[in-house]
């Protein structure tokens, strides 16, 4: 009963009050009988006595919430399952690997509620593989892995990559190499995914930073999938995958749903049909297999023609690589949203994080900003990177005196990208690699050395 104890020391400090706390007690142990329910209830009782009686500083009526006010209460690798079911995913499959381990719990939890076929697999290669044929056999799927995990996928990658199947993998970090620090958090793979799998075909990577944008990014995850019918990653750490954020609530009306698979009815007007025909846009129809009427669906690993039948000849070989990957990009990255700018709008300080650095990095900019011309940059769609039509991030960290990227690496990953893509180069970087994720005092201790 610590934790019972515990608990009601820190509704005590907070002066919040029991009964809500009372009512979680009973439903929690109502199968344990009254005696425990009482013991519990006792028990958070002294814990809360004990803080009020003994920490009389500790006031804080201001954060009170307002009554019959329901919040929830969610944590990253949730939001990530969640959004998943609200994209339809309908197949998921997983070898259990921390921090990835939750999502496989989430789907498995709601699988009967949402009729989702959920497979917890011997290994990765048979995790990525199977959503590969649940995806070819047409419904949408997903699977999901840490750094370890994801190296037995590699080759899987690639076969999603020459099939053009729409595929979503979500890739939670900690640090490596090998086992690493298994329940601790980094952003050390970004590289890695981002160039992982033989030969070249286009991938979208989307690094949230709080469960809010988990949620709405992997619903846009299997959005691009689907239309452009390629891998999508969802990236995420240790950090952001277990910590709890409070929301009123995240409006479905925000939600993408596109059906881009054909059936019979929809290939009516189609009198030949080609799975890998060309296009201008390199996105061909994706027909489903047993139900595309009398039309035939052929894929093949080994490259193809049109109507997917093993080639060896370079004219054809070109122009699948055209259409796989040089067609198709330019209209990705037109998919892909501007970094988000908080802060001094013409700022002589930019700060600049990915995924779950979004948290700290914003409350420093919050806190030096009274004595600074300062912001944060931060991007949560990290490749391919956006364009700079809607917003020139890159002529606004040229124009500042100090532009800092923020990461949890050893080698600045991010930093090493935005150089490679755009030619821009960071005046400092703040590195944490200590398995530990950036707090708002260490992070203002490394700035002074700038600032």
């Amino acid at each position: 009963m610590a934790n019972t104890v515990a608990t009601g020391a820190a509704l005590g400090i907070l002066d919040l009050g029991l009964e809500t706390f009372r009512n979680v007690l009973r439903k929690a142990f109502e199968k344990k009988g009254d005696e425990v329910i009482q013991g519990n209830i006792a028990c958070a009782e002294a814990g809360y006595n004990y803080a009020r009686k003994n920490c009389p500083r500790c006031e804080a009526p201001e954060i009170r919430e307002p009554e019959n006010r329901r919040l929830m209460l969610i944590d990253g690798v949730n939001a990530i399952g969640m959004g998943a079911l609200m994209s339809g995913c309908k197949f998921y499959s997983g070898y259990p690997m921390t921090p990835s381990t939750g999502i496989l719990n989430y789907m498995a939890s709601r699988a009967e509620e949402y009729n989702l076929v959920v497979e917890q697999v011997e290994d990765e290669i048979s995790a990525i593989n199977m959503a590969i044929g649940a995806s070819f056999a047409g419904v949408r799927a997903m699977t999901g892995t840490s750094g370890g995990g994801f190296a037995l996928m590699v080759e899987g990658l690639s076969l999603a990559g020459m099939t053009e199947t729409p595929i979503v993998i979500a890739e939670m970090q900690r640090p490596g190499p090998a086992t690493g620090l298994p329940t601790r958090t980094e952003q050390a793979d970004l590289l890695f995914v981002l160039y992982a799998a033989h030969g070249e075909f286009p991938r979208v990577i989307f690094e949230p930073g709080d469960p809010k944008q988990a949620f709405y990014l992997t619903n846009r995850a299997f959005e691009l999938a689907e239309k452009y019918q390629i891998p999508v990653f969802i990236q995420s750490d240790q950090y952001l995958g277990d910590t709890e954020w409070t929301y009123e609530k995240f409006g479905l009306e925000n939600i993408i749903y596109n059906d881009y698979r054909l059936r019979e009815k929809d290939l009516e007007g189609v009198e030949v049909y080609k799975r890998f025909k060309y296009s201008s846009t390199g996105i061909s129809l994706l027909a489903v297999p047993g139900e595309a009427g009398k039309h035939l669906v052929v894929a093949d690993s080994d490259e193809h023609d049109e109507e997917g039948h093993i080639i060896e000849d370079s004219e054809t070989r070109i122009k699948m690589v055209q259409k796989r990957m040089l067609k198709k990009l330019p209209l990705i990255k037109k998919e892909i949203e501007p970094p988000l700018l908080y802060g001094d709008s013409s700022p002589k300080i930019v700060l600049v994080g990915r995924g779950s650095t979004y948290g700290v990095i914003k409350e420093v900019v919050d806190t030096i900003s009274k004595d600074h011309k300062v912001a944060m940059m931060h991007f949560s769609q990290v490749y391919p990177l956006p364009e700079r039509d809607k917003f020139d991030y890159i002529e606004l960290l040229e124009n500042a005196d100090l532009t800092i990227c923020i990461e949890n690496t050893a080698t600045g990953q991010f930093a090493k990208l935005m150089r490679a893509e755009t030619g821009f180069e960071f005046s400092h970087q703040i590195l944490r690699y200590d398995g530990r994720p950036f707090t708002i005092e260490n992070l203002k201790e490394e700035l002074h050395a700038y600032i």
